[in-house]
């Protein structure tokens, strides 16, 4: 199939989601066009059967504000007629499906194009719910030919504030298979904690729903009974608090602020619990990849992350804001050897069990064969 993929290329989960979509797809001998604004975060070096195609918003004194979904559109509309796209595919119904559809529109008396959507979470809790958006977004779900959600409570989110006509099918996110720590990542690791401490890490894109100012109280609290690192991975608006912060409450040296990352397997890897106490999460890439890396999770048991991290079998979770709870259970789990191996074999074996990419792949490309089969 040739298939085109657009997303937010920046740090963040819905981009890294595509762009491994589009690599893995694209290993499995399909031809992948991202169609974005930027080069992907991790569409890095040479790929096989992959392309990239930049969209230009103009800029012209009369638009206060750049045009780009209109853009976007047209690029779509070019690239599906010039490369006989077979399906687009948008990351984000804020403007990716939105844009796919007037595509679609734009050249259906001369090419039959399919559009997919997956919902990854803000586009549809936060930016779609919002009055300004609600209606388009809503258009935007129902003009498509499938819509997926990347965890059962998006799609009940999804349910509820647009009563969509069309179904919205669950598939997960996914990870690969991860190397273990090599001597590479342990030489990070005796630099970050010289002493031999154990390292918290946290991953994401520092934005105010993460409760990034949480993750610093849980370190501080552990740390007035055991020495530990903590590692915070990623960059954001919410990190020059955090910083803060820690200067505040005199932990310093005890945090390392690493900002963003390519090889995130190898500093996951090197650690020894992952954080994620965010105000909601639609399913937790980060901390679906620290659970392949062997990590134990701590999170809140906000949205979908109990359909990944099980209470008491990968880590544990408390409710939103409870910052002793969270602190507790990481000193629960850093002084009982015997628990940690026990949720790091099994946070890495629900990780491959239900999550590798052998499993959820097949699961788009037959939701591509289905769609692009209804006109047979």
């Amino acid at each position: 199939m040739k298939i085109g993929i657009s997303c937010y290329p920046t740090y963040g989960g819905s981009g890294v989601v595509a762009t491994e979509l589009g690599k893995a797809l694209a290993a499995r001998g399909h031809e992948i066009h991202f169609i974005t604004y930027a080069l992907p975060y991790r569409l890095n070096g040479y790929y096989h059967n992959i392309f990239f195609h930049e969209v230009k918003v103009p800029e012209y004194p009369l638009f206060e504000y750049p045009p780009y979904a209109l853009a976007l559109a047209t690029k779509m509309a070019d690239i599906a007629l010039n490369e006989k796209l077979d399906v687009i595919h948008s990351h984000y119904a804020i403007p990716h499906s939105l844009s796919a559809y007037l595509a679609r529109d734009m050249i259906k008396d001369r090419h039959r194009l399919k559009i997919i959507t997956t919902l990854h979470g803000t586009d549809i809790t936060l930016v779609g719910a919002d009055a300004s958006f609600l209606r388009i977004t809503r258009h935007s779900i129902d003009q498509s030919d499938a819509v997926t959600a990347v965890s059962d409570f998006l799609r009940q989110e999804t349910l509820k504030t647009f009563k969509p006509k069309v179904p919205i099918n669950v598939i997960y996110n996914f990870i690969k298979e991860i190397p273990r720590m090599d001597k590479d990542c342990m030489d990070i690791r005796k630099r970050l904690a010289p002493g031999g401490e154990p390292v918290l890490i946290h991953l994401s894109n520092f934005r105010p729903v993460k409760r990034i100012s949480d993750i610093i109280h849980i370190a501080d609290r552990v740390l007035k009974e055991i020495p530990i690192r903590l590692v915070m991975i990623g960059d954001g608006p919410e990190r020059p608090l955090a910083e803060r912060m820690v200067r505040r409450l005199g932990i310093r040296d005890n945090v390392s602020f690493l900002g963003k990352q390519d090889d995130v397997y190898c500093l996951l890897s090197m650690g020894d619990i992952f954080l994620m106490p965010s105000e909601t999460e639609s399913f937790g890439l980060a901390a679906l990849e620290a659970m392949s890396c062997g990590l134990p999770v701590v999170t809140s048991n906000a949205g979908g992350l109990p359909e990944l991290n099980v209470h008491g079998e990968t880590g544990f979770h408390a409710e939103v804001g409870d910052i002793e709870s969270m602190s507790r259970q990481v000193m629960q789990i850093l002084r009982n050897p015997a628990l940690k191996e026990k949720l790091s074999k099994q946070a890495r074996q629900i990780a491959f069990e239900r999550f590798h990419s052998d499993i959820i792949i097949p699961q788009y490309i037959n939701l591509y064969e289905s769609v692009l089969a209804e006109d047979h």
